[in-house]
């Protein structure tokens, strides 16, 4: 593919601390940067402290907000569109938005512009709980923007890009989500910190909202028989009231900890010491924990929604599936895998070495670079005929 000037809109930023669509944007730009594209990500200017002008070998273009949960991904989002619309040498001939709310603003450059449009969707972002009804109303017009306004509409799992064919007669190209190679470290951060020895808690990773349900699962570990801990990492966007209730819940039982936000060798630690990762979520797109945790080859327990199914695929040892939203049935499950571990582990392998080769980062580039060229191949036919008929033209006659 000849070398193009790309540029990503939507994600918080980079580099990916927590989040999926972080993570998807950088792995995936930084792949097309290898392969000399120019690639901008656009970065909300309250998302990091340590500002840098490239990253990985991609452009980082900080732009402001408003940090409150209904503006601050539309006003960076808007801005962003804004400023990759300005005419110049170095303007992107892709723009790609990542999610439901930043695509609202995909007419304006699809309107006004030859740029190529496409919009990858992570997930059903109206179905999410800490929306109001104005709010999810809004978004299910994001929805039908997404799925009729871009040139070309990614989803990142096979569930949602069959959504977009029944919801909308609209053809979706899936792209899943890649993992990268596991990192595996020895117990030592957590161990100075909670008292972890390796193999004697379970993990839960994650975003703590509501749709991810970890408010289930501490009230189903709860009821576990068990010296095992619970640890649940990750913290709040915009659900703080929602955090204060899990912590309530947790502080009634002194086996979990409450870890919150984690990177770096941390996160590689509770990862590679776990004895098992639990996902109870009701909405996912694809999620990069469940990627990650196969890779480590922990025994993962999850609930039945599509893209939990569209990775294990069916209940066996070492990928246990549980009724969505059954507290009880998580109770049982979990402690069915405690019981017999080494049963779990193996399966847990087998899982994993498929996984990983099944999403690969360097796959998801190949395909989202073919997908860039074709919609490039169509822009540059287009303009064909009208520049022919401009040097065709005759001349106007002199007086």
């Amino acid at each position: 593919m000849k070398p193009s000037r790309i540029a990503f809109i939507g994600q918080r930023g980079i580099p990916a601390t927590v989040g999926g669509i972080e993570h998807h944007v950088e792995e995936i730009g930084a792949r097309l940067a290898d392969r000399g594209h120019e690639v901008t990500v656009y970065t909300r200017g309250n998302y990091t402290r340590d500002r840098s002008a490239e990253h990985r070998g991609m452009r980082v273009r900080y732009m402001p907000t408003v940090p409150t949960k209904r503006l601050e991904a539309l006003v960076h989002s808007g801005l962003s569109t804004v400023h990759a619309m300005l005419p110049g040498e170095a303007a992107p001939d892709i723009l790609h938005f990542h999610a439901l709310g930043p695509s609202v603003f995909s007419p304006l450059p699809r309107a006004l512009s030859s740029r190529r449009i496409v919009v990858t969707i992570h997930g059903l972002d109206y179905d999410r709980q800490k929306w109001g009804l104005g709010a999810r109303a809004s978004l299910r017009t994001a929805a039908w923007i997404s799925a009729h306004v871009p040139h070309a509409t990614i989803t990142v799992s096979r569930n949602l890009a069959e959504h977009y064919l029944e919801r909308y007669g609209r053809i979706a190209h899936h792209i899943p989500n890649g993992v990268a190679p596991p990192v595996t470290r020895p117990p030592r951060l957590i161990t100075e910190r909670w008292g972890l020895a390796g193999g004697d808690y379970l993990l839960f990773l994650g975003r703590l909202v509501p749709e991810k349900a970890p408010d289930l699962l501490l009230r189903a570990f709860q009821a576990v028989e068990t010296d095992r801990r619970l640890v649940l990492a990750g913290g709040s966007s915009f659900t703080d009231g929602y955090v204060r209730q899990l912590e309530t819940l947790a502080a009634a039982d002194p086996r979990v900890v409450m870890a919150g936000t984690v990177q770096g060798e941390l996160r590689d630690e509770l990862y590679t010491n776990a004895a098992a990762f639990v996902l109870p979520s009701n909405l996912e797109g694809l999620p990069l924990t469940l990627l990650e945790a196969a890779s480590y080859r922990l025994p993962v327990v999850a609930s039945d929604i599509p893209p939990h199914l569209e990775v294990l695929r069916v209940d066996a040892p070492g990928g246990r599936i549980f009724p969505r939203g059954d507290e009880r049935g998580l109770t049982l499950t979990l402690g069915s895998v405690i019981r017999d571990l080494p049963a779990e582990r193996e399966g847990a392998h087998l899982i994993g070495d498929r996984v990983v080769l099944e999403y690969d980062w360097d796959a998801a580039t190949d395909a989202t670079e073919e997908l860039y060229d074709s919609l490039l191949a169509t822009r540059r036919a287009s303009t064909r005929p009208a520049a022919r008929a401009r040097a065709e033209r005759p001349a106007p006659r002199r007086a």
